[in-house]
Order: structure tokens, then sequence, then C-alpha cells
């Protein structure tokens, strides 16, 4: 799959940069528009009217896409996500190694991504009663899209509720950690399991993906309106104050996906691989040039891959594995902006995130650093989803969108270099199936991409 998503996403390269420019231009046109409107007409009797029955309802059918879109998105790259690992049984130990160390990873840099955020708190700050009034109105809004149970399950009743009794009525609940969890144990059993119908059953959740990108990619040409729509109501009612909060979540996220890529990776590099991590960021330029003009994971694959073997002389066998499944399941850089992302927009609409909330969020990143496709608006459905999840009024998603470009190409550069970090120190530690140590031999073949 993962090959027939570089296709996919060099095919869209131009258009989505476009898209980009009509987004920026959206959210622009909508802030000044809302800036204007809490500036000089506040209190007009003609600004109600046109937030309720134009701008609001706009922006909800938008949401409303996007949630739609959000269980068979997720179900499908979870399923075929886990499928694809055929790889596993050849390389064994080298699989099981890439799993855990791609979990455990992830999970430092969400870690690292809530913490920060806990810690400056760019979100916090505004007008309690603004935020609580505009909580309520996007509560009221997303209503009948997402619901949370109404009393949190602790303890062992949360680590028993992972696991859903009934598949369907999970789905309807919209508890996607039960959703989450069946998907990843059903894509294991096809991954244990071979013969022409399980192959069937692989190539229809394929379809689905496919399909449910498509239907991403539709509702994302969308975004622009929807950004300009959010962007209108949230600026007509904090005014100035929502361009510093902005500035204050781009300085986060620069500064967490920072410490990921100057502290976590070095260390790992240093400890676990034995290699210079200067000399280690001196060899992989290329690769972070190509992944920040692209803001593409599976776009800079290519790349990632002649610069493992040419550059940093790993096994090729061990490097295409890890590289290929990593352009799809070890995403730290979206992971840390989804973290961020949620907590940042938690504080700015006043809404108190226990314990138990932050752990659940963190959850879901982890798990959708597997099942968030490398390609644009792929994060979109989850943040949202996220969102609506621990009560947080899901349109301010166009706070984020209208300076996204940015830092997409930033969190995708430390998606494409912790790849090529696992790549290296899974190399520094694997063996061939015999027991032997892997090299650079030819006669271990290399599986083929897909082009």
């Amino acid at each position: 799959m993962t090959g027939e998503v570089v296709a996919i996403e060099e095919e869209k390269g131009p258009d989505y940069g476009r898209l980009q420019w009509r987004i920026l231009i959206g959210f622009v046109l909508g802030l000044l528009g809302g800036i204007l409107v809490y500036t000089f007409a506040r209190d007009a009797a003609w600004v109600e009217p046109v937030v309720t029955y134009v701008t609001n309802p706009l922006g909800q059918v938008f949401l409303r896409l996007l949630f739609m879109l959000v269980i068979p998105l997720i179900v499908s790259a979870l399923v075929v996500g886990i499928a694809d690992m055929g790889e596993i049984r050849a390389l064994k130990k080298v699989g099981i190694r890439t799993l855990v160390y791609t979990v455990i990873v992830s999970s430092i840099a969400v870690a690292i991504s809530i913490a920060v955020t806990n810690l400056i708190q760019p979100g916090a700050g505004v007008d309690p009663v603004e935020a609580r009034a505009m909580l309520a109105d996007g509560s009221e809004g997303a209503q009948g899209i997402l619901e949370r149970s109404s009393e949190a399950k602790v303890g062992v009743d949360a680590v028993i509720g992972l696991i859903p009794s009934n598949i369907i009525s999970a789905m309807s609940d919209n508890d996607i950690l039960a959703v989450m969890f069946f998907a990843l144990f059903f894509g294991i059993g096809l991954l244990l399991t071979s013969g022409p119908r399980t192959e069937t059953l692989k190539q229809a959740f394929e379809g689905v993906f496919e399909v449910s990108m498509k239907l991403i990619g539709l509702v994302i040409q969308l975004a622009p309106i929807a950004v300009f729509c959010f962007m209108f109501n949230l600026s007509a009612q904090f005014g100035w104050e929502l361009l510093i909060k902005l500035a204050a979540f781009v300085a986060v996220v620069l500064l967490a996906l920072g410490l990921q890529m100057f502290g976590v990776f070095p260390l790992l590099l240093a400890f676990l691989a034995k290699k210079n991590p200067i000399t280690f960021f001196k060899e992989t330029r290329e690769a972070s040039v190509m992944a920040f003009s692209t803001s593409s994971s599976n776009a800079s694959l290519p790349t990632a891959l002649r610069v493992a073997e040419t550059r940093l002389k790993l096994p090729p066998r061990i490097s295409r594995f890890v590289l290929t499944i990593g352009a799809t399941a070890n995403q730290n850089g979206t992971a840390m902006f989804e973290g961020v992302t949620v907590l940042f927009l938690a504080q700015f609409f006043g809404v108190d995130l226990t314990l138990g909330d932050q752990i659940f969020v963190m959850l879901i990143c982890i798990l959708a650093g597997i099942g968030t496709a490398g390609v644009p608006g792929g994060s979109l459905p989850v943040i949202a989803l996220i969102l609506g999840g621990v009560g947080v009024p899901p349109e301010g998603i166009g706070l984020i969108l209208g300076v996204d470009r940015f830092l997409d190409m930033c969190r995708t550069v430390l998606n494409v270099i912790g790849d090529l970090v696992a790549a290296t120190v899974i190399s520094a530690h694997s063996t061939d199936v015999t027991g032997a140590e892997v090299t650079g031999d030819e006669t271990l073949a290399a599986p083929e991409l897909s082009s």
C-alpha cells in the first residue's frame, strides 16, 4: 500500500500546493474580517445572523463530512498497515524490534509534546466568559457528531473497556480506542493468516482505505471556505488576542519537535547505534531537504531509501523494511503535532483536561501514528475526532489549518529523519534468519517497492 500512496501523493502534489495557498487566503481573510468586526462592529445587529445562518453552518458541514470518514479511514488504515507487515515472517526479530521501537519512541514523542504544552500553556489566558460561550456554541454545533461516555472508565474498567464486546456498537458510540483495538487485532489476524481469501479481504480493506482517502481529498477542497468561516467566528469574538495565542502555538510545536530531533534522536544514535549524531545529520541532509520541500513522508521515501543505502551504508534488507513501514507507522512529528494541537485548543477554550483525558489523548496520538496516512489531510479527521472526544469545539481546528503548511514541513522532516534513526538503530542490533550479523550482502534479497 505504501508504494501506491507514494504514487498518489506525487500525482497530487501540485494540487495540494495550490490548496494550501487557498487555505492561507481563507485564513487571512477570515482573520482580518473577524478582527475588523471585533474592532468596529462587535455589537452590530447583522453579526449574529451572519454567524448563525452562514459561517457556522458552513463550518459544521465541513466538520460533519470529516467525522463521517473517521471510522472507515482509521479501521482500514490500521488493518492494512498491520497486514502489510508481512515481512515480519521473514525478518522475525527485526520486525518485532521495529514494532517495539516504534511504540516506545512514539510514546516518548507524544509525552514530550504534552509535557511542553502543559508547562508553557500557550492557549491559556483567554477570557473565561468568552471561552465558555464559545465552548457552549461549539458543543451544540457538534452535538450528534461525537459524544463521550457520561462516566469515564478508570483503572481495570478502562483496560477492559479497550476490548469491544460488539464492534458495531463501538463504532456507533464513537469509542475510538475500542475501534482501534479491533482494527489492530484484525490486522494481526490477517498478518498471521495466508491464503487467497484473506488476500481478497485485505484488498477489500485497501479499497476502503483508498476510497476514504479519495473522499477526504474531496472534503479538503472545502477547507478554504471552512477555514474562513472558523477564523471569522473566532477572531470576531477573541480579536487580537487570537494572533498572540496562534504565535505561541507555533512556537510550542517547534520547541517540541526540536526536543525530539536534537534531544531524543541523538541519544538513541549515540547509545543504541553507537553512531555520531553530527555525522548522521550531515549524511541525511538530502532526506531532510526533500521532506521539508514536499511535506510528505511518502513522497520522501525514495530519497530516504537512497540515503540509507548510499550514505548511511545500512543493510538494504533492513533499511528498506524499516523505512517502508516507518513512512506510515513511525510518524513522530505527526503524533507530536496532534498532541500539542489538542492540548492548545483545550487551553484556549478553557477545557480542563484531567489526567485520564490526557492519557486518552496520548493513546490516540500514538495509535494514530500507525493509522494516519502520510498524505495531505491524513491527520485532520484524527485531530477533529480527539477534539470532540475531550469536549473541545472541533471548529477550533480552523486555528491550526492557517499555519499548518509551515508546521507540516517541519514535522515531516522529523518523521523522515525519525525513520532513518530507526533504521540505523535497528540495523545495529539486527540479525538475519540464520543468526549471523546482517550486512549489506545482496544475497539477502530486499523487498521490492511498488512504484
